[in-house]
This record gives structure tokens, C-alpha cells and sequence, in this order.
């Protein structure tokens, strides 16, 4: 919260006048406590602004913001307020602990056709339902970096849970990313439209697609992983300002240094095991089964559920 030190609006921070605030405002920046904790470069690169004049606004929004703490019965509180997404699978939901969580990313990686996006579309549907139902009253904001949204996929999971295939797809914004950029710019750019719209579930299929095609080879590892930071730790600010939920697919690839057992390793490194709070490793069984196993979670032991995915959505 900002303290009374005449700094209360973007416009009152050094360096930074209506011009370069209309352009904060609809990157995201749009108050004093997001510009305390962003980088000067990036704000110097975004607005042009000279690297000095950055650093200063950042300095002035840093002085002018208080930190507020509270305990750990009054973040118990919270939690227990907080809702969950059910899957529609009540075996994966226990072993989740109720289902997908707000304020948490939670992350699916396996190999193609191992039901990632198919979960991805499950929750669309069930996060507009309310709480008491398994959702969360909210819309959706789905960013597709490989064109697998398919709105008639919907249509069938709404239908076969009763709700007007129309209207669920009204409350579904979806953005087709080609470039890392677009992907990074939908996220910074998402704040006017979740507050907006009342969005409780941003999906990201796939977090890493487009990471892995632009950025080829070892020198460009470093640049790759600066930008993925960066990006997913923009999307854990969503779901901490807006207690909404995140779920991003993710791709795999095979570990030569793993000589026994299943050598299926999620793309992305430490950086992506280290953001999701909730880590999900599927893979195809026999027919339309699918194996989900429990691989990180701050709360629940890891296990293994066994779903379905039917025509009419994700099933026990």
C-alpha cells in the first residue's frame, strides 16, 4: 500500500508524465507497487524511457510503497477461502487435495496425446460453475501457442455438464500466441481484462513450444531462461493479485542419463519446476485411459490416478 509521501498515481513518480503512464498503465504497471517491484531495464525497454529515469521511478515507487505482513493463521484463513477446480475425475481431485487450486500454478507435462490440453479444456468449462459445483464463478483466459484450442471440444464438455455450450464459450477469451513475445504480452497485458471480466482461470497450451523453437542451441540457453523467468513469474502474480488459477501444459524430451526406470523429463529446467506449485506428469494408458501421477505439491504425497477422457469430458 502507498504511503502519504506525495507519490499516490504513476504520474507522481519522477521521470514518468502522462505519456509514459498511459503507456505503463496499458502494459500492466497501472500502480506505484508494480513499478516498486519491476525491473528498470525492462521498464526502460517497454517505454522508452532512459535506463536513469527507470531506475529512479523504481527507487521513488520502492519509498513510497509500505509492506504489509500477516500471520500464519490469518494465511490459513485465506487459503480455506480459497476455491478449487474440480476435473471432473474424483479420483485426480482427492489426490490434489479438492482440485486445482487458486492463487497456485499447476502445471501437466507428457508426451503428445497424454490429455494435457484435454484438461486444459475440462477446466474451462468447470471453473465458470459456481463454488458449491466445483468451480469458481469465473472466465477463462486461454493463451494457445500451437493451435489446439478447439471450441467444438467445448461444446461437447458443456453439453454433457448441462450448461449452454454458447454462453461457456462467451466466457472464454482466447489469444493465439506465434511468437515468445505475443505469449509474454498477453500476460502483462492481462490485468485490465481479468479485473474486468472476472477471469479465475488463465491456461498456457504450451508454456514452452514457442521457448523451444525460437531459442536453439546452448547460447542461447541463458537468453531463453531470462525471458521464461521473467514470464512465469508474471503469471504467479496474476494468481496471487487476482486469486485466480493457473494451469500451463507443458512438453517433455527424453534424459540419456537416466539409464533405468521412465526417462521423460518436462522441458523448461529448474526455472519451471521451481514456479509450479503443483506438478503433473501424464501419460497414455490402454484405450482413452489416462495415467496422471502426482509429482510436487507443497500439501499433498505424491501418488498416481487413474482417468478417462470420454467424449463428454475427464472421467474416473
Amino acid at each position: 500500500m502507498a504511503k502519504e509521501k506525495g507519490i499516490k498515481e504513476l504520474e507522481d513518480l519522477p521521470g514518468v508524465g502522462p505519456t509514459i503512464a498511459a503507456k505503463l498503465k496499458q502494459l500492466g504497471y497501472d500502480d506505484v507497487e508494480k513499478i516498486a517491484t519491476a525491473s528498470p531495464h525492462e521498464l526502460a525497454e517497454l517505454t522508452g524511457m532512459k535506463l536513469d529515469a527507470a531506475k529512479q521511478a523504481v527507487d521513488a515507487a520502492k519509498q513510497a510503497t509500505t509492506l504489509s505482513y500477516s500471520t500464519g493463521n490469518q494465511v490459513y484463513d485465506k487459503r480455506k477461502s480459497l476455491g478449487v477446480i474440480k476435473t471432473g475425475a474424483k479420483s485426480l481431485d482427492e489426490m490434489l487435495g479438492g482440485g486445482v487450486e487458486a492463487n497456485a500454478i499447476t502445471e501437466a507435462y507428457g508426451k503428445f496425446a497424454a490429455g494435457k490440453t484435454q484438461l486444459g479444456f475440462q477446466l474451462s468449462v468447470n471453473v465458470q460453475r459456481p463454488l458449491e459445483k466445483g468451480g469458481l464463478s469465473g472466465k477463462v483466459l486461454f493463451i494457445d501457442t500451437e493451435g489446439t484450442f478447439r471450441p467444438d471440444r467445448i461444446e461437447q464438455i458443456a453439453k454433457a455438464s448441462e450448461a449452454d455450450p454458447k454462453e461457456v464459450l462467451d466466457n472464454i477469451f482466447v489469444v493465439r500466441a506465434t511468437t515468445t513475445d505475443q505469449q509474454i504480452l498477453a500476460v502483462e497485458r492481462a490485468d485490465k481484462l481479468i479485473k474486468e471480466n472476472n477471469i479465475k482461470l488463465v491456461v498456457v497450451d504450451s508454456l514452452m513450444a514457442l521457448f523451444r523453437s525460437e531459442f536453439l542451441g546452448r547460447g542461447a540457453l541463458g537468453e531463453r531462461q531470462q525471458k521464461l523467468n521473467s514470464h512465469i513469474h508474471k503469471l504467479q502474480k496474476l494468481a496471487d493479485t487476482y486469486d485466480l488459477a493457473i494451469y500451463i501444459t507443458n512438453q517433455v524430451m527424453d534424459n540419456p542419463a537416466i539409464l533405468f526406470g521412465d526417462p521423460t523429463t518436462p522441458v523448461g529446467g529448474n526455472i519451471v519446476a521451481h514456479a509450479a506449485t503443483t506438478r503433473l506428469y501424464m501419460r497414455k494408458s490402454k484405450e482413452d485411459k489416462r495415467i496422471v501421477r502426482l509429482v510436487d505439491s507443497p500439501n499433498m504425497p505424491e501418488g498416481e490416478a487413474v482417468i478417462k477422457i470420454t467424449p463428454d469430458g475427464i472421467k474416473d
